[in-house]
């Protein structure tokens, strides 16, 4: 038996798990992960994930946290901006859900609702029939994200939670999202109307860091902000007709499949 697989489906296992999934121990990892003698470890987390170095700038990197959100040279990432296409925010592996009546149903019995995502049912309103995507970064995945979409965006929204891990595992064994520790922010955009792009921080993710908390105009491309060591997710919520995401990604998504998306990929058009 897996040891997640031991935390979330056996019952001496949950009764451990659940102080593993509060803020201090996060808090803590952090701590550690930013500390100088945590250098001693990019080296091998680097060749057990099969992370290309020469592909990221490695200058300055005097912690793990420093290596594990490291910047990728821009080559390695070119941004489609064509204006019909909707483009990855992130590196990551997605799947894309239609939203009916509120509720999500992306896996088993984990179930969800806008609702309880957003904690803002009038806003959740707003995506009944439109489109639910899920990026779920795993921890060899660039940790840096961008805006979607140019136009002009809300505060950040910041809901409190706890730090499941976002693998399958969990997410099949209950609603982790909306018990997740999250941030969001609306941007209302022109080809795309009033989205939502949110992040959702994982087990050992001490801290979601993002550049402009305050409302303000945001272009499509820019960097929004990354996510300190281990797993996470980001989520955009599209309200109805205002997209067709291509067929590939759709039925894969249909399939329980996830597709490896990186960020500035076009993954579907208006």
């Amino acid at each position: 038996m897996s040891g997640l697989n031991f935390l979330y489906n056996t019952k001496l296992g949950r009764i451990i798990l659940r102080p593993l999934l509060l803020k201090p121990v996060s808090d803590f990892s952090g701590w550690l992960l930013d500390s100088k003698v945590s250098k001693c470890i990019i080296k091998g987390f680097a060749a057990s994930n099969d992370i290309k170095l020469e592909d990221y700038i490695l200058d300055d990197i005097n912690c793990f946290n420093d290596f594990f959100c490291r910047r990728i040279k821009p080559e390695q990432r070119p941004l489609d901006m064509e204006e019909k296409h909707l483009m990855a925010p992130c590196d990551g592996l997605l799947k894309v859900y239609p939203i009916s009546d509120d509720l999500v149903l992306p896996v088993k019995q984990s179930k969800f609702t806008i609702s309880d995502l957003l904690r803002d049912k009038e806003l959740a309103k707003e995506y009944n029939g439109g489109y639910c995507l899920v990026y779920r970064l795993c921890v060899n995945h660039y940790h840096r994200y961008a805006y979607f979409e140019s136009g002009e965006k809300s505060a950040d929204v910041i809901i409190p939670g706890l730090y499941h891990t976002v693998q399958p595992i969990a997410l099949e064994a209950g609603p982790v999202f909306v018990e997740n520790s999250r941030q969001y922010t609306v941007l209302s955009t022109k080809n795309f109307g009033k989205c939502v792009q949110m992040e959702v921080g994982a087990m050992l993710v001490g801290r979601i860091v993002n550049n402009q908390p305050e409302a303000g105009d945001v272009t499509r491309g820019e960097e929004k902000g990354h996510f300190e060591y281990g797993g996470s997710t980001i989520i955009v919520l599209i309200p109805p007709k205002k997209v067709n995401i291509y067929r590939e990604i759709l039925f894969a998504s249909e399939n329980g499949e996830e597709t490896p998306v990186v960020m500035g990929q076009d993954i579907g058009e208006i």
